[in-house]
């Protein structure tokens, strides 16, 4: 059995989809780091769904890096979760050109990066409180014995009142064992990335500490912790080479603990930052006000 065969094996279920049969594509919203997103309408019922269809080069190239490890499919992973705070995933599988689709809930409000790009006035007010519900989110994933390994603005959308937001992606998402955390497995958003995986050395949960103490910056100084121009792989060789810019600068009324506590995430040794998201979460909901 060949790799892509193996890789189509762990989706749900035999019966394959043709989706341009049983959807209406009304709009491309996004394309992810290896798949395309679309609002879209299935016929069977004419429900307005989120569809995530794969890119078969990309999602082969990236399951050939576990070759021989019996790794969950991003359907399965992103199935198991039933959170206000993630994305529901109705049902995954895949096409009749051979590539794999998730039917999510699809969620009409704006993405998180859209707003941090934007300095949107819906963030005013609202920091401390989206910050909290992005760790209780990683929360839930670490819990349940998985690393996400792409934290960052892109994979959180929030709510058109600004209120509340959502994990959205598992596309790079793998267990939290050991077989999963060897070194050499440089995947993610460079700018968000640990210096652990930058340097392809071992990882584990605390990778996404550092990438969600980075997230956070950039939510509430609306500046990266190391400003390039480089998006790169490259620019995150940085990561621990300079020291991020003290958060204050950027937002001097910032509420003291929550900068404390984002800087702390960002520490270039894993040892040095909180150990757990649930400490995370823990030392964020003893923070008083709102971000300001």
């Amino acid at each position: 059995m060949g790799l892509l065969d193996r890789f189509q094996s762990m989706f749900q279920g035999t019966k394959k989809v043709d989706v341009s049969d049983r959807f209406e594509l009304l709009r491309e919203a996004v394309s992810g780091t290896m798949s395309s997103f679309y609002m879209a309408r299935d016929r069977r019922d004419g429900r307005i769904v989120g569809l995530k269809v794969g890119d078969r080069e990309k999602v082969t190239a990236f399951e050939a890096r576990f070759k021989g490890l019996k790794k969950p499919s991003e359907g399965e992973i992103a199935s198991s979760f039933k959170h206000p705070l993630i994305v529901e995933t109705y049902e995954y599988g895949t096409t009749s050109e051979g590539v794999p689709y998730i039917v999510m809930e699809y969620l009409s409000g704006p993405g998180l990066q859209t707003l941090v790009h934007n300095n949107d006035p819906l963030l005013e007010g609202r920091r401390l409180l989206l910050v909290r519900q992005m760790a209780e989110a990683l929360e839930v994933v670490h819990k349940a014995g998985y690393i996400h390994r792409d934290v960052c603005p892109r994979n959180f959308i929030v709510s058109p009142d600004g209120e509340a937001l959502k994990l959205i992606d598992f596309g790079l998402t793998v267990p939290a064992t050991r077989e999963f955390m060897q070194p050499g497995n440089r995947t993610g958003t460079p700018l968000y990335m640990s210096p652990e995986v930058v340097r392809r050395r071992w990882t584990d949960q605390r990778l996404d500490v550092f990438s969600f103490g980075v997230t956070a910056y950039h939510v509430c100084a609306c500046q990266l912790p190391w400003p390039s121009g480089d998006a790169t792989g490259q620019a995150a060789l940085t990561h621990d080479t300079l020291p991020p810019i003290e958060i204050l600068e950027f937002r001097p009324t910032l509420n003291r603990k929550l900068g404390r506590l984002i800087m702390r995430c960002m520490k270039a040794n894993p040892n040095d930052r909180p150990q757990t998201m649930e400490q995370v979460v823990r030392d964020l909901r003893q923070i008083a006000g709102d971000d300001e």
